[in-house]
């Protein structure tokens, strides 16, 4: 029996790692194409079914560059799945702040800047809006990825990671952050956990993570942590198999507390554990360079 073609499509803001990402899928043995335009996507799809000895994983990068087409992607994508496609829609996304200064400092033109009269950094904003309203639907449909904080390794190693573990089950993506460093744009759902006794304040506990056993025992003794887990548990199962049912695939559900080093970390740590049955968990902290 053939087994069914893997597609990964790439999409997202321009500046935003579409690249990184490609060279990531290509790294874990996919097919990549970049800037495939969408009105030829059937087309590769059936032409990798029709040489069964080639790949059966297969990367797409579909970006602004494709304006004229764009509308019709979900419809494509969706057709793809209905005819046996296993598909994975992952949207690169950062903050125009950060946008902007990646095109300055590599003095590229954005896609869309060539459309707009104003001056360069009007322009170049003006260009990044109107991108990020012409590629909303297609990020609602998938698991968005905020690279505003991530440095290209990091990104590499999201990339690899999502790939080597996607299952057709609604994946479920815990991240830890500090809200000193602000909220990411690729939750669903975020939880302020600052109201929680801070081990900072603890000369013993400063300097360690909410991944040490000393942290984690320090937390999992108070009533209001244990409190915190359970009303974000029960949350989050009431709600999961609507989104389910509703064919979301990815929920990124962020804790954030201060400094992004204990409380967020302990609780994302201790959800991923309590949700990798029924659902696939995973977790990261954003937090950490290394991570």
């Amino acid at each position: 029996m053939t087994t069914p073609l893997y597609l990964v499509l790439i999409t997202g803001m321009s500046g935003s790692g579409k690249s990184v990402a490609l060279a990531a899928l290509e790294d874990a043995g996919f097919y990549c194409v970049d800037n495939l335009p969408p009105e030829l996507l059937e087309s590769f799809v059936a032409l990798q079914n029709d040489r069964p000895r080639t790949s059966r994983k297969i990367a797409v990068a579909i970006d602004v560059r494709s304006a004229v087409s764009l509308p019709g992607l979900p419809e494509r994508l969706a057709q793809l799945v209905k005819s046996g496609v296993r598909l994975t829609s992952v949207f690169l996304d950062a903050t125009d702040g950060t946008l902007v200064k990646r095109f300055s400092e590599t003095r590229r033109t954005h896609p869309l800047s060539l459309a707009t009269e104003s001056g360069p950094e009007c322009g170049l904003l003006e260009a990044i809006r109107s991108e990020r309203d012409m590629l909303s639907d297609i990020r609602e449909s998938s698991l968005v990825i905020d690279t505003s904080l991530l440095r290209p390794a990091l990104l590499l190693h999201q990339i690899k990671d999502l790939v080597a573990h996607s299952t057709q089950n609604l994946t479920l993506v815990f991240e830890s952050f500090a809200f000193k460093r602000g909220i990411p744009m690729d939750a669903d759902f975020v939880f302020d956990v600052r109201m929680l006794p801070n081990p900072h304040y603890d000369p013993q506990l400063r300097h360690l993570t909410g991944k040490d056993a000393p942290v984690a025992n320090f937390l999992a003794l108070l009533p209001d942590v244990v409190a915190m887990l359970d009303h974000v548990q029960a949350f989050l199962n009431h709600w999961l198999p609507a989104m389910k049912k509703d064919h979301r695939s990815y929920v990124t559900v962020a804790i954030g507390c201060t400094g992004g080093q204990h409380r967020s970390v302990y609780l994302v740590e201790t959800l991923t554990r309590r949700f990798q049955d029924p659902w696939q968990a995973k977790c990261r902290h954003r937090e950490f360079p290394s991570a």
